[in-house]
């Protein structure tokens, strides 16, 4: 289905985006997958998916970054902005430095992305911008208002660039997934265990608690998504935010 398409994602070496970036190789797409450590970069790599390390919180890194892909692997046509950060913690204990950051890494990250993806994107015609949001995009969690924040500052870059190309071959859609068993789930387990006390099972229970199906959303559901946004129909889909999220209204 996407022979000849180069993708590219971001965070890609594990959790969401790994998946995302396998599912998309599988129907043939080159692509080129990003994020800041270059192990688990190199341990995804295949004769489909290439390794680049970048940081999306820095500029130049992410303009050097896309130009070497486009350089290598042509036209950026499927642009997956899914590298981010989830962390809770109360307004009265964020400091400016935790804002910053965590606005450096989902916001700032997803609009430089987006950005040197459609220099070469819009010399093509078609394309697929597929943001990674999060449930928390379309409602506040409790515990976490600078994530909520930062994630519904994404579907707005989303809607409006939806708009904005909305008379051109190229879509701007939004995934949005309650928890996810990935890596941050884990790391989000030990963060409640300090912070409540509670005992790694209980911990987890609260995010597995979250979600109304009773169970964590598996990365390839996510995947899944993003290959429709991809299929020969989805041209008619466009600034939405679809939901993976067990049910949640």
């Amino acid at each position: 289905m996407l022979q000849g398409k180069h993708a590219l994602v971001t965070g890609g070496g594990t959790g969401i985006g790994l998946a995302i970036a396998r599912a998309l190789a599988a129907e043939g797409a080159r692509v080129t997958i990003t994020g800041r450590r270059p192990g688990p970069l190199e341990e995804a790599a295949t004769d489909r998916i290439f390794a680049l390390p970048m940081d999306v919180a820095d500029e130049d890194s992410v303009t050097r970054g896309i130009a070497t892909a486009v350089e290598a692997r042509g036209p950026i046509q499927i642009c997956v902005p899914n590298a981010g950060i989830a962390e809770g913690r109360a307004l009265p204990k964020t400091d400016m430095a935790f804002w910053r950051q965590m606005m450096a890494i989902n916001v700032d990250g997803a609009f430089l992305t987006i950005r040197e993806s459609l220099k070469s994107m819009t010399t093509t015609d078609w394309g697929r911008v597929i943001a990674v949001s999060s449930i928390a995009g379309l409602k506040g969690l409790k515990g976490a208002p600078t994530y909520s924040a930062s994630k519904h500052a994404l579907l707005g870059l989303i809607r409006a660039l939806a708009a904005d190309y909305a008379t051109k071959p190229y879509t701007f859609n939004a995934l949005c997934p309650a928890y996810v068993d990935t890596d941050i789930v884990t790391r989000n387990v030990t963060s409640i265990m300090e912070r409540t006390g509670m005992d790694a099972e209980k911990a987890r229970d609260v995010m597995v608690g979250v979600n109304p199906h009773g169970r964590l959303v598996t990365p390839e559901e996510v995947a899944e998504a993003a290959l429709f946004l991809c299929g020969p129909h989805s041209g008619s889909v466009n600034g939405q935010a679809i939901q993976i999220a067990g049910g949640e209204v």
